[in-house]
């Protein structure tokens, strides 16, 4: 990561994409992790008994897309067909916790995709799949989830005050989107602003012109085989630099759920490549080269169309698609993305391409030729599961919110990397994000403590970054539990927590002579160390209208059980375009009844010890 100038400037991007409404529609799955025990081995063949100990479920899919979405602060809405079993139940739970604007629509007789994982020690011994393509959807589901994409639009439009949503297309191959979605996301691309396509089969969404798309090497190395068999016969040239002779091409080809992005022997190799390291040569033969050749390569995860690259980089091969594609001797899987982003652009229609290469990182491209290559760092299997996920829903994010190539790039790769430090179904949370670029303390780098002069300035840059501000003034002086909870109300209610505190001369003004007990160097000082306070400033004036001029509050809180109708300053809030609330204190807190028992205290008598007489 760079300084901590570039580390900030990245966190306004996370804090600029708060509450951006994105609508994800596809295959929506409920991932189970079974962790068990394993001592010995059965009589009946050599394999593990294995005792369950713990079983958790999560969101899978475009269910764990909307899951990320919301996790990392933006306002998430699933629309996806949920079988009427067990497994649905436990899916809408799942987004239920995550706060997903759940709008899926029950199928009955149509199962709920489920990923079953077995675990012993960490390490995955197997996957039970349910839910297949052939499990179609009937005219009437079909319907059903047209009306809710409609409305999910207009909803979601509504909640941001008629500005377009952002769309995101998870397409696994598992039937949610059928040819009739797929006509009607295209014939209403115009209501999104920004759209995201991840897709197993790229060539079904002509058309749609998505602002990104986010394949994995095996699916662009699909795409572009598709295309170049496009060309015919003969000994024509494609874009592959190929002629439709090299090509062979399988109509039934297997899916496998969004990508798991693992790297391992390629088919037909032997061990494993370090990533990182140049491809040695490959173990697979070709026409113009039938002698076998031995060695290792790199590949995604199996059963994703098992692509692997040659190592003298002369010949793409996986399940189905064999492509000559020219490309220098030693060339591994991030060059041959990159020298390809072209044709990858021309065949989607796609602004940004970003292809990802699992623990290899990605490469990203945009329609303009910019390039950013990303790296990550090789973790088990296990850890990995949906950090494509959260690949996706911060780079979709961070371009929503207008970032740069290179921001949403580095946001994005970062979101996933984060994510893989344990076993399960990965999910990046905004303050995890932040944490990661040393923003989570203080995201702004900016003082707690502010001058009256430098606040119209700072909530400027709060307001660009998409930050609601709540604001609240007082006298606080002395600090106590009451406070405490009235102040972490108060900062629930927006993005942060200004403070302004009345000066030791306003204080007698209101209080008396002999108030304020504490100087407002110590009353601001504590202000500062609460967590749920983000900025504290200090005002002579009686008033705090001309701070409330300044920073013109989302939300304006006071204290006590009396309506916001009787609050001096709510007229002028609320002509500023804010809200009033009030909190009540937490009953006999208030600073003037703990300074009252101080002083009954102080003057109550003492008694001498061992005369029993008042000294």
């Amino acid at each position: 990561m760079a300084g901590a100038a570039e580390e900030r400037r990245l966190a306004t991007v996370v804090e600029s994409w708060q509450r951006r409404p994105v609508l994800i529609v596809g295959d929506a799955m409920l991932d189970e992790w079974r962790f068990a025990e394993s001592e010995r081995l059965c009589r009946e063949a050599p394999a593990p008994v294995l005792t369950l100990r713990r079983r958790i479920s999560a969101a899978g899919g475009a269910a764990n897309t909307a899951v990320n979405v919301s996790a990392l602060g933006g306002r998430a809405v699933l629309v996806a067909p949920v079988g009427a079993d067990a497994a649905g139940d436990e899916l809408h739970d799942c987004l239920d916790r995550a706060g997903v604007w759940d709008r899926t629509v029950n199928q009955h007789g149509r199962p709920t995709p489920v990923k079953r994982r077995m675990l012993a020690g960490n390490q995955i011994l197997l996957r039970e799949d349910s839910g297949e393509p052939d499990d179609a959807l009937d005219d009437d589901g079909v319907a059903r989830l047209l009306t809710a994409l409609h409305c999910a639009t207009e909803e979601l439009r509504a909640a941001s005050a008629g500005q377009p949503p952002t769309l995101v297309v998870c397409d696994y191959g598992l039937g949610a989107l059928p040819r009739a979605l797929r006509a009607w996301l295209v014939a209403n691309r115009d209501r999104y602003a920004t759209v995201a396509l991840d897709a197993h089969d790229l060539a079904d969404w002509r058309g749609l012109n998505p602002t990104v798309v986010t394949p994995s090497f095996a699916e662009a190395t699909r795409l572009l085989a598709r295309a170049a068999a496009g060309f015919g016969a003969g000994n024509r040239t494609s874009a592959l630099g190929a002629t439709a002779g090299d090509l062979h091409l399988d109509p039934a080809e297997p899916t496998d759920g969004p990508s798991e992005m693992v790297v391992g022997a390629a088919p037909g190799g032997a061990g494993e490549r370090t990533p990182g390291t140049p491809h040695p040569t490959s173990g697979a033969p070709s026409a113009d080269r039938p002698g076998p050749v031995t060695g290792p390569t790199g590949e995604p995860t199996p059963g994703e169309d098992r692509v692997a690259l040659t190592g003298d980089g002369l010949s793409v091969t996986g399940t189905g698609v064999t492509v000559n594609a020219v490309a220098g001797e030693g060339v591994d899987r991030a060059v041959l993305a990159e020298s390809r982003l072209a044709e990858l652009h021309a065949h989607t229609g796609a602004d940004v391409v970003a292809v990802t290469l699992d623990t290899e990182g990605a490469v990203v491209g945009g329609a303009d030729g910019e390039r950013r290559r990303s790296h990550s760092t090789p973790v088990p299997a296990s850890h990995a599961v949906g950090a494509g996920d959260a690949y996706l829903a911060a780079m979709t994010l961070a371009l929503a919110a207008e970032a740069s190539l290179p921001t949403a790039a580095q946001l994005a790769q970062l979101a996933a990397t984060i994510t893989v430090s344990d076993t399960g179904t990965c999910v990046c949370r905004r303050e995890d994000l932040l944490d990661a670029l040393g923003a989570g303390a203080e995201e702004t780098g900016h003082s707690t403590l502010v001058d009256p002069d430098e606040l119209s300035a700072l909530v400027a840059e709060h307001r660009r970054a998409g930050r609601s501000i709540v604001f609240t003034n007082g006298c606080f002086d002395v600090l106590h539990p009451g406070h405490v909870r009235y102040l972490t109300q108060a900062r629930a209610l927006g993005d942060l927590l200004i403070v302004a505190v009345n000066s030791d001369g306003s204080v007698r003004r209101l209080k008396g002579p002999d108030r304020p007990v504490n100087p407002v160097e110590d009353r601001t000082a504590l202000l500062a160390a609460l967590e749920c306070v983000d900025h504290v400033v200090v005002f002579e004036e009686d008033s705090p209208a001309r701070l409330i001029e300044a920073v013109r509050p989302d939300v304006y809180v006071k204290g006590g059980d009396y309506p916001p109708e009787m609050v001096p300053e709510a007229p002028l809030v609320r002509r500023l375009g804010g809200q009033v609330r009030t909190l009540g204190y937490v009953p006999d807190r208030s600073t003037s009844a703990i300074i009252d028992r101080i002083r009954a205290q102080s003057v109550a008598p003492t008694v001498s010890e061992g005369t029993g007489r008042p000294t």
